[in-house]
């Protein structure tokens, strides 16, 4: 792939109060945004060869993928991980997604495309949340490896703020004719992980029961205990998943 089809970009967002940095590879196809690990930064997929392993999906003009710090992740592992201010950051996140990050996507597209949204570990978490805040937004979720219960993260008890950021907790006790769970009820949630090293399987069960008790489609591939928590997996798994997904 050449470099013109790589091209990056950074704004002050007034929402989380500091400059955020976004990259796309790609010039063609549907918009994939990847949500990075823990503390990464929106290069991370590029450093860790994730790019060579989409390169045949770019360059077929299948995709143009897109990743974005990880904002909440920084906060709380380098700031301040205390609720509420750790809960308010993610919030945030969530609001710079929607009503910043979503429509410059749609203006470098030229179009109000549906994306697909992915991420690995932390970024899975965000992914989910991200599909079931706003199904009105985001087509498909691919959740790799995911980390999706925010205690082990955040230091203090469960605030309004916290619940309304976690799947886990506010999907259960969304109303039935809720417009929100009538859409992501035509979504589709993919939720991946091995059983190797650092892998946590409960957490993807624990989400395919909650979404599969409210009618919310979604599968959970399970790949062998060769495969850990770490990049080389996510580097075979998203490619396989987007070639599923993706139109050709």
């Amino acid at each position: 792939m050449s470099d013109t089809a790589r091209v990056a970009d950074s704004w002050h967002s007034p929402r989380l109060g500091r400059e955020v940095d976004v990259v796309r590879w790609g010039d063609a196809g549907t918009p994939v945004l990847f949500f990075p690990t823990a503390a990464g930064d929106a290069e991370e997929v590029e450093r860790f060869l994730m790019l060579d392993a989409l390169a045949p999906l770019l360059e077929a003009g299948r995709l143009r993928f897109y990743s974005v710090d990880s904002v909440p992740g920084q906060v709380w592992l380098t700031e301040d991980n205390s609720v509420p201010h750790a809960t308010r950051v993610q919030n945030a996140f969530d609001e710079y997604v929607a009503e910043e990050l979503v429509p410059a996507i749609h203006a470098d597209c030229g179009q109000e495309s549906e994306i697909v949204v992915t991420g690995a570990s932390i970024g899975a978490y965000n992914a989910l949340a991200a599909i079931c805040r706003h199904p009105d937004l985001f087509s498909h979720a691919i959740c790799l490896s995911g980390t999706y219960e925010l205690s082990k993260f955040l230091d203090g008890e469960m605030d309004d703020t916290w619940y309304r950021a976690s799947p886990l907790h506010f999907v259960p006790d969304l109303p039935e004719d809720d417009p929100v769970l009538q859409r992501l009820r035509q979504r589709f949630v993919l939720i991946a992980h091995g059983t190797g090293r650092w892998e946590s399987p409960e957490e993807s069960w624990s989400v395919a029961a909650c979404l599969g008790a409210r009618g919310v489609p979604n599968r959970v591939d399970e790949w062998g205990d060769e495969w850990d928590h770490d990049w080389p997996v996510w580097r075979q798994m998203l490619p396989q998943f987007l070639d599923e997904i993706l139109p050709h």
